[in-house]
């Protein structure tokens, strides 16, 4: 039985007679769906043949073995959702990125072994110990590849434990992931986040398509299904910040099938909660990224000298099937199960289940709470709540740190009203306590370091977060909250076709996040084809006089220059001395030089930041990548009563996707005594 590419009632009875049959089977709504019952089928496995089996009467999961490679899922009627014309190795698997060879490893194992087998639970352990003879040509890890099916329970987990031991090589790792491939002619329908939910074009529409400014973006001219015809389909568009990635994934209309990745904690990944990475896109492929440089840079891979010692676990994450013959009309009903779903895994972290002595449990953990609170002494005499403010536990650093760290686990939680917080399940260890706060600049890092032991309950009190300020606020740009989110962003050429989603209630729309969109960054010359941005403080409105990158004006791919944008303010009065202070905050920067000077566009800079950032934010249609921020000190004398003007220049011009994203910009007067 296969998926239709139409949603049509043609074959409606089709499914109703396959799901009375799973009905039958052990397998009704309420099963399928995910509960874990009792009464189920218990689980069992089955080996043979350099192959093995997870069945529970829901689900079956075959595996290659020793390898550890998901060759075959089987559910609902269909013999094997993965993409069956792709060879065993390229369906489902674990794999790093490692700079050694510039090559992927399948993390393939040597040997396993059944570490749980019981009518209520599997687990099977795929391994692999790094060969010194093979230096070079496989990448340096230990390897726990991990593979668990529950009774009653529609889907599997999977989780792997990596290590970097005393004897191993010097490594780099920019991208670790988990990634499933299903079958393109059966799933066609995607859904990433309530309002971004979609038919999908079909890979053959990539081959015919043309190739834009870079092979992930391509130009549909001859697709399939005509209704796609002159859109751009880019990987990338269906990205998202990790502390909202819980649950994404596809749907098959015949029957009605949904396959969804769902991650229940975000502590295993790196970069923290506002680092954005892929989920899913055109294959029809499903990526649980755990490890990578996207929207960042090379300083967030994994980096290891010689004989560092490292181990981490990955996950469990958990591949969910679910079905219900009243998603033929409506597939994104499976979506909201899916959702449910999560809450439940959410709810259930840190799981009990997993076999693994690497894996802490939850008596094993420990728990950290507090206030936080906000003093600016400037808006506020005393403090007041961090409202949604962003707290967590990483690796000992400087304030920030936490966005550039990858070896250590992370723990996130946002405060309440009152600004409160709680962090549950939190691994034993030495930790600082970070803190974002919307509508603030900077980060807040508490000035003790945070220990956690097995059991320990941790109150912190009240904490005052003091955020950067030299004195009274003359005038602002944006709002702070680490993002361009805020500026203007152009409509996208007219040639191309902007891309049509389902909400989440089934009903038709245009997604409103418009920075998904393609060539974006060439618009600037269109609207500045001559002459740069000039923004004038008081008659400007940032939504709709403020480009939302500062990026080159290029005739073409080759031919670029730096910009100088131009922000015009007025003083009616000047200090007599002391500094003013322009607080200069980035959302993004990418391969670009930040060069500030005061009422003189050629004299020498009074600040310039040197070459920083490499997230390429602005070509994968992001609106941050990693946040700067720049206090910059303005004496008096550079300035003048009446008019002033900021240059803010971006010096790199090498290539059109160099430049920045701004958050925020303030310009403060020098504190009174």
């Amino acid at each position: 039985m296969g998926c239709g590419r139409q949603w049509s009632s043609k074959i409606w009875w089709l499914t109703v007679v396959a799901n009375i049959l799973f009905f039958l089977n052990g397998s009704a709504k309420g099963t399928v769906m995910g509960t874990n019952l009792p009464s189920a089928p218990g689980v069992k496995l089955l080996v043979e043949d350099h192959q093995v089996a997870l069945q529970n009467g829901i689900v079956n999961v075959t595996l290659s073995a020793p390898e550890g490679l998901v060759t075959k899922i089987s559910y609902n009627g269909l013999d094997n959702l993965l993409e069956v014309g792709n060879e065993d190795d390229d369906r489902g698997y674990w794999d790093v990125v490692w700079t050694k060879s510039k090559t992927l490893d399948y993390l393939k194992g040597t040997s396993y072994k059944v570490e749980v087998e019981n009518e209520n639970q599997v687990e099977i352990s795929f391994t692999k110990k790094w060969d010194a003879s093979l230096n070079g040509q496989v990448v340096p890890l230990n390897v726990d590849k991990r593979f668990v099916m529950l009774r009653g329970s529609a889907g599997f987990y999977t989780y792997a434990v990596l290590e970097h031991e005393p004897g191993m090589p010097d490594l780099d790792i920019p991208e670790a992931r988990v990634v499933f491939k299903l079958q393109h002619d059966k799933f066609h329908y995607m859904a990433v986040s309530d309002v971004k939910q979609r038919l999908m074009p079909q890979p053959v529409d990539r081959q015919t398509g043309q190739v834009l400014d870079f092979p992930e973006a391509v130009l549909l001219t001859k697709p399939v299904d005509p209704v796609f015809k002159g859109e751009v389909d880019d990987k990338y568009f269906y990205a998202g910040d990790n502390f909202d990635n819980r649950v994404y994934g596809w749907v098959c209309s015949d029957p009605t099938i949904g396959f969804w990745m769902i991650t229940p904690s975000n502590e295993f990944r790196n970069g923290g909660p506002f680092k954005q990475d892929l989920t899913t896109h055109v294959g029809p492929t499903v990526l649980n990224m755990f490890v990578s440089t996207h929207y960042a840079g090379d300083e967030l891979a994994l980096q290891f000298t010689s004989g560092e010692p490292w181990k981490k676990v990955f996950g469990p994450v958990f591949v969910y099937l679910n079905s219900d013959v009243k998603a033929k009309e409506n597939p994104s009903l499976l979506w909201q199960d899916a959702k449910q779903r999560m809450l439940k895994e959410v709810e259930a972290w840190p799981y009990t289940f997993p076999s693994s002595k690497d894996f802490f449990k939850p008596n094993q953990r420990g728990t950290v709470g507090g206030q936080l609170q906000v003093l600016d002494k400037f808006t506020n005499k005393a403090p007041v709540p961090g409202i949604n403010a962003y707290v967590g536990l990483a690796a000992p650093g400087a304030a920030g740190s936490w966005q550039r760290e990858s070896k250590g686990y992370q723990f996130w939680t946002k405060t309440d009203a009152k600004g409160n917080f709680v962090i549950k399940g939190i691994i034993p260890g030495k930790y600082s306590l970070y803190a974002s706060v919307p509508g603030l600049i900077g980060d807040f890092k508490h000035s003790q370091d945070v220990t956690i032991t097995p059991g320990s309950n941790v109150n912190l009190g009240n904490l005052v977060y003091k955020p950067p300020r030299n004195g009274p606020t003359l005038w602002e740009i944006g709002v702070p909250d680490r993002t361009t989110g805020e500026f203007f962003v152009p409509e996208p050429e007219p040639t191309l076709k902007v891309h049509v989603f389902t909400t989440g209630d089934g009903e038709s729309g245009t997604y409103d996040d418009k920075f998904r969109q393609y060539g974006l960054w060439n618009r600037y010359n269109d609207l500045y084809p001559t002459r740069d941005l000039v923004y004038t403080v008081g008659v400007s409105n940032h939504t709709k006089d403020w480009f939302y990158a500062q990026v080159q004006r290029c005739k073409d791919k080759q031919t670029c220059i730096g910009t100088t944008w131009q922000s015009v303010f007025n003083l009616q009065e000047l200090a007599a001395s002391g500094n003013y202070t322009l607080q200069l905050a980035l959302a993004s920067a990418s391969f670009a030089e930040l060069q500030v000077r005061f009422n003189d566009r050629n004299a020498a800079p009074l600040f310039t930041a040197g070459l920083i950032g490499r997230d390429n934010a602005v070509a994968r249609h992001g609106t941050h990548g990693l946040y700067w921020l720049f206090s910059i000190g303005v004496p008096s004398n550079l300035l003048v009563k009446g008019k002033n003007t900021i240059f803010l220049t971006q010096a790199r011009n090498s290539d059109q996707f160099r430049g920045f994203m701004y958050d925020y910009i303030r310009f403060e007067a020098p504190a009174t005594p």
